[in-house]
């Protein structure tokens, strides 16, 4: 059963920073792109990062320069280290991938206090 598992969330102040971890079955991403999205309520869930197979990053415009995705294919986990953290930026975190079909995490809650 292919499964994503995300951690590392939880209630930080303004300019503080956070790092998530997502836990993939062993070897199943190790050639799809992996992408983290986030859902603040109220709105559509928005693409933050993705990261290819071979290590290629593309962020979404409000995260560049404050955010950074990793991978690490020993460890089949992909991770967002997240730096300078502003109130907006609060919302459920999903790990993402896609090998014929779309896989998703069940979400991590990232909380950022003004």
């Amino acid at each position: 059963q292919v499964q994503l598992v995300e951690s590392g969330g939880g209630l930080v102040q303004a300019g503080g920073s956070l790092r998530l971890s997502c836990a993939y079955t062993r070897g199943i991403f190790d050639y799809s792109p992996m992408d983290w999205y986030r859902q603040a309520p109220g709105k559509q869930r928005e693409l933050v990062a993705t990261i290819t197979d071979v290590g290629y990053t593309i962020y979404g415009d409000s995260v560049k320069g404050r955010f950074t995705i990793s991978r690490d294919k020993a460890k089949d986990s992909v991770y967002l280290q997240m730096s300078n953290l502003k109130p907006e930026d609060t919302a459920v975190y999903y790990c993402h991938s896609l090998r014929n079909v779309d896989y998703w995490g069940q979400g991590t809650q990232v909380t950022v206090s003004s």
